[in-house]
């Protein structure tokens, strides 16, 4: 079971890599057990399809967008609106080493996936529109506790968690196409400018 375990691991992580790098039509199964260095077999015995190691994939980079991103933003040892601005920093730094270790900034996997992939498979782009409905809740906890502290005036946390999060795809998918992570630190900054009112700007 040990074995087994590992080898499904290094074919996830093996996918991760590839598919994360390029793309998901761009990378086959054979590819992928070469990377993972296991035979095909091995691929077929954990996963039907490559969709379903996709799946698997995504989940994968969910847990740890939680346990390097969010965790690390969102702990309630600075105040809500700071968690906020410490998000953008946190992946900022991220994606600032891993552009000094790949020489690009891979952008965000689920956005990725999901606009490469929402028309052609309907799991893939029902699974991504899950993971990125779930990633605005973090964000949403916070603006409701800084409306609670008097930090912010009464406003829908709900959506505006929403806009917050789409503008973090919007700054994730500049940053790749201009290959500069410095975009995520100075458009992040603007970041919370969505959470004031119009009339209050």
């Amino acid at each position: 079971m040990e074995a087994g375990n590992d080898t499904r691991q290094r074919i996830i992580n093996a996918a991760h890599e590839l598919i994360y790098a390029r793309s998901y039509n761009e990378v086959g199964v054979q590819e992928i057990c070469d990377h993972a260095r296991v035979k095909k077999g091995s691929f077929y015995h954990f996963f039907a399809s490559k969709r379903d190691l996709a799946l698997a994939v995504l989940d994968q980079s969910r847990t740890f967008m939680n346990e390097e991103i969010i965790s690390k933003s969102f702990d309630n040892d600075v105040p809500p609106l700071a968690r906020i601005e410490r998000f953008f920093t946190t992946l900022y730094t991220f994606h600032k080493q891993a552009r000094e270790n790949s020489g690009s900034v891979l952008g965000c996997p689920f956005g990725n996936l999901g606009c490469e992939m929402s028309t052609q498979d309907e799991d893939i782009r029902s699974k991504v529109d899950s993971l990125l409905n779930a990633s605005e809740k973090p964000f949403e906890n916070a603006l409701t506790e800084a409306v609670e502290y008097g930090d912010l005036p009464a406003i829908d946390t709900a959506a505006t968690a929403k806009a917050i999060f789409a503008y973090t795809e919007g700054i994730m998918l500049y940053a790749k196409t201009s290959n500069d992570p410095e975009l995520i630190r100075e458009l992040g900054k603007r970041a919370l400018q969505l959470a004031v009112p119009l009339k209050m700007q």
